[in-house]
């Protein structure tokens, strides 16, 4: 498989896929038609004029799934898609309603290039269980694409150890989700990306990242560790440890 998972579209102080561009715009075939999903947020139109505004200096001709009246035809159309970020739960909805789940896993395991930013890395995983969302819909199930055979936490924020806030840090909260669930995480802090082709996997970006298993601390990877290892676990969900 061919993928590029962001941990964010947008980072502080650029524009849209700024810190990214030239990563997401390498990754793409020249000229490009690009299937862009929008079902993350709730204005498709606005959402892929963004991602068009972006693009198509690259000469990436970018097309919403939205578009025309069938998801599916816009997929079977496209040399890449992008799934864009949002609410993850809205976006596994979406996925479900319109068939794109089963025709999104099919295409890209037969070698259709996937960008995904934040929700749409989220959707690269096997489960929505690691998303940092709020349930503002339900999802037929947690499934998502299993593009990848681990979880994947976009966004990640390390424990701030002058904080007053007494609610969970995010590594309580996936020390929690390893609790049930025997499958490793990766957190992708803003600025970092995953990119695998074919067995292999490397860390790219701005940022380090942290990967958590259970019953092991959690360890620093640097910017170009190479994480191929990971593409061959089996995680196991709703296990306790």
């Amino acid at each position: 498989m061919n993928l590029l998972l962001l941990s964010n579209s947008t980072q502080h102080g650029r524009g849209y896929l700024e810190h990214a561009l030239e990563s997401v715009t390498g990754f793409l075939p020249s000229g490009a038609r690009l299937a862009f999903v929008p079902y993350a947020l709730a204005d498709h139109d606005a959402y892929t004029a963004r991602v068009r505004d972006a693009l198509t200096g690259a000469g990436i001709d970018v097309r919403g799934v939205h578009e025309g009246g069938d998801p599916l035809a816009r997929l079977g159309e496209a040399d890449a898609v992008f799934v864009g970020g949002g609410n993850s739960f809205r976006l596994l909805s979406a996925l479900y309603r319109t068939g794109l789940r089963e025709a999104l896993i099919k295409a890209v395991r037969g070698g259709l290039p996937y960008v995904g930013a934040s929700a749409g890395t989220n959707m690269a995983a096997p489960s929505l269980r690691t998303t940092n969302d709020m349930p503002i819909v339900e999802p037929p199930s947690f499934e998502a694409l299993g593009l990848v055979p681990f979880q994947i936490n976009p966004h990640y924020l390390d424990p701030d150890p002058g904080s007053t806030h007494k609610g969970e840090t995010r590594e309580e909260r996936l020390r929690e989700f390893l609790e049930e669930n025997d499958v490793p995480v990766l957190g992708l802090r803003e600025g970092s990306w995953l990119r695998v082709e074919g067995e292999r996997a490397v860390l790219g970006g701005e940022r380090d990242a942290r990967l958590f298993r259970r019953g092991a601390p959690p360890r620093e990877l640097a910017v170009g560790s190479d994480l191929s290892e990971l593409l061959g676990v089996r995680g196991e969900f709703d296990t306790r440890s």
